[in-house]
This record gives structure tokens, C-alpha cells and sequence, in this order.
């Protein structure tokens, strides 16, 4: 899914917008950012997802798997974490899981 990447000098006032959560942290050492287009940044997360996403840096794309089957009209799930098996506590509170 192609994507915005914003300036490396502008990441750090992200934190200071709404744009906080829907960035991902980008690049080896991520210290960029990048805000996927489409639906990539409005997935849900979830600590059992049925997608999983993939950072590609040397194409500029964020990719999402499926790793379970998901049924028509079933919302698609990503462990913002990015490994589906982390229960690192999230930044934000959590109403429901699956």
C-alpha cells in the first residue's frame, strides 16, 4: 500500500496531532514516519488479528497479510505492535478485544 512520508524534521510534532495514531514508525531506526493511504492507517488493532503488516523500506510500501481466513464483512485486524503474538500494552485503551 503506497503511502506519505512526511520530512524526517517534522516526525517528532506528530505526537502533537491526530496524525499520532495513524503513523507508522518508518525506516531501520525508525525515526520516520510514514501514513499509509487507503485503509492502511484506519485498521483496527486487535491481540488476536487476522492480518499482519510488513514493512518493505526498499520499495516504500507498507504490505498486509492475511494470517486467518477473514470472512465477507468481517473487519480486518492488525496488531499495531506489528507481530500478531506481542501483548505489549498499546498507548491507548483497549474497549474490546476479539
Amino acid at each position: 500500500m503506497p503511502g506519505h512520508r512526511p520530512p524526517p524534521e517534522e516526525v517528532n510534532t506528530l505526537e502533537l496531532t491526530q496524525l499520532y495514531n495513524y503513523y507508522f514508525a518508518w525506516g531501520a531506526d525508525s525515526r520516520e514516519a510514514a501514513i499509509a493511504l487507503g485503509y492502511g492507517s484506519l485498521y483496527n488493532h486487535s491481540y488476536t488479528p487476522n492480518a499482519k503488516y510488513q514493512k518493505d523500506f526498499s520499495n516504500g510500501l507498507l504490505k498486509y497479510v492475511c494470517i486467518k481466513d477473514i470472512q465477507k464483512d468481517e473487519e480486518i485486524t492488525i496488531n499495531y505492535n506489528c507481530d500478531p503474538e506481542d501483548r505489549t500494552p498499546v498507548w491507548f485503551d483497549i474497549v474490546s478485544q476479539n
